[in-house]
């Protein structure tokens, strides 16, 4: 395995594979914090030529944490098929890049060497694409999934409506949920953040959304993201949950941090199945973004974007419903301005959809960061060009409670009109029945008048 290579007359050394990935990287805050990535471009470029030319099996044989430390290594390591690994074991990462843009590679060619790859190759070729590569790497992978409704067939783009609270007040959110339900929010789920961790809270708002669905007759998904272990507790006391949250990352380290593990997920699919309000067979729901583990230390020395690969093929193993991508959410340490993050929410949709995973997309920054809402929503149309499964609907784009912009009803709005694709099928119909919205998906007169529920 070569680890040097010589460009403009000067040879560069790395020292290992954890080096070069982080070298190969563009330029992201969290790496710099860490004192891992590349000191100019010369640099950069030296460490993705060096990475072109390593092989598959080069990566997965030496992950960045060690096998026998680190569960998500074992995770990602024994998530793989075996046989496609075998099969593509000595193709270079260069040669990897070009199947995936060839333009006769189809879908269902990239569904079957996935199965053969892990995280870290996910992202050890993200670093070899531009952002064009990103978005139609992207554009030619589509994943479906089901919980009470299917979300990501080809020609829909599917939103989580987010009206939070900052005193967990259910009639606030209700409202919130009235208005952005008439703008065709909410397909994806009803999904909203607690300040309080407790199951009084978690129950409080989860009981209100549940009667306004039934009286109503929504077609959606009900989720209250509180820690896992509250939400399970909650599901066993009776609480209408359709599926259980939780944020993943990309170490084990970090994983305990969060208080979360790969048998604690069993066991809350499990109760998911057993008491949740729906049919299945996808009950969880996954949250991830660039840098978390870099602001709990708990890195391992490995660049941002190696390890929200290593997060995907964590998440694979579990078939969620919905994983949401937030690299923006964290501040300026980890994703300083609008370049770095609209680079890294391209680089993590195509990472996810790669490994099969249902993508949605939260282009989004605190008000702490020079990012803006031009580069977010230049962000937002990228990814819908790329074939993003869902966004956030937040009222007037502006989260009251976790201080941060994200997508409004109206962007939400205005992304199915630019890219001519419809709601959820059932909620689409549901929607054609209230009248708020038209076989085409234009939304009618009445959006915006949640008067209409009172």
């Amino acid at each position: 395995m070569k680890l040097k290579t010589t460009l403009n007359g000067h040879v560069y050394q790395f020292k290992d594979i954890k080096d070069v990935l982080a070298k190969a990287n563009e330029p992201k805050a969290a790496d710099r914090l860490q004192g891992i990535a590349a000191e100019d471009e010369s640099e950069r470029v030296a460490a993705k030529v060096v990475l072109s030319e390593m092989t598959i099996g080069d990566i997965v044989e030496n992950p960045t944490v060690p096998y026998e430390k680190d569960e998500v290594t074992r995770v990602n390591i024994d998530g793989m098929n075996k046989k496609t690994y075998s099969q593509m074991k000595n193709t270079t990462l260069g040669e990897f890049r070009e199947q995936i843009l060839r333009y006769e590679t189809t879908e269902d060619d990239l569904k079957r060497m996935s199965r053969g790859i892990n995280g870290e190759v996910a992202a050890a070729v993200a670093k070899l694409m531009g952002a064009m590569d990103l978005v139609y790497a992207g554009s030619k992978m589509h994943v479906t999934t089901r919980c009470n409704t299917e979300i990501g067939q080809p020609g829909t783009l599917s939103y989580r409506l987010q009206a939070n609270s900052t005193t967990d007040n259910p009639e606030t959110i209700l409202l919130g949920v009235m208005e952005g339900i008439t703008y065709g929010a909410g397909d994806a789920c009803l999904g909203i953040n607690p300040v309080e961790d407790n199951y009084e809270s978690t129950n409080r708002i989860a009981q209100k959304l549940y009667e306004f669905m039934m009286k109503n007759e929504i077609p959606t998904q009900l989720t209250v993201l509180s820690h896992i272990t509250t939400q399970m507790d909650a599901l066993k006391r009776g609480t209408p949950l359709s599926m259980v949250f939780q944020s993943i990352a990309g170490t084990q380290k970090a994983n305990d941090n969060f208080g979360v593990s790969k048998s604690l997920l069993h066991e809350a699919y499990q109760i998911a199945f057993e008491h949740g309000i729906s049919s299945g067979p996808n009950l969880l729901y996954f949250e991830t973004g660039q840098g978390s583990e870099v602001t709990i230390n708990c890195d391992e020395g490995v660049d941002e974007l190696t390890l929200e690969g290593r997060k995907y093929g964590f998440a694979r193993y579990f078939r969620p419903f919905m994983l949401n991508n937030v690299s923006g959410f964290i501040g300026p340490e980890t994703i300083y301005d609008g370049k770095e993050m609209l680079r890294a929410n391209l680089e993590d949709h195509f990472m996810g959809k790669l490994l099969g995973l249902p993508m949605g997309m939260a282009p989004c920054f605190t008000n702490h960061t020079p990012i803006n809402i031009d580069d977010q929503q230049m962000a937002t149309m990228l990814l819908a060009l790329s074939g993003a499964n869902y966004y956030m609907g937040v009222p007037m784009g502006d989260d009251v409670m976790l201080a941060y912009q994200d997508t409004s009803f109206h962007d939400d709005a205005v992304l199915r009109d630019l890219t001519h694709r419809t709601p959820a099928p059932e909620f689409h119909k549901w929607m054609m029945k209230k009248g708020l919205m038209d076989e085409t998906g234009k939304l009618t007169p009445l959006a915006g008048d949640a008067s209409i529920f009172l």
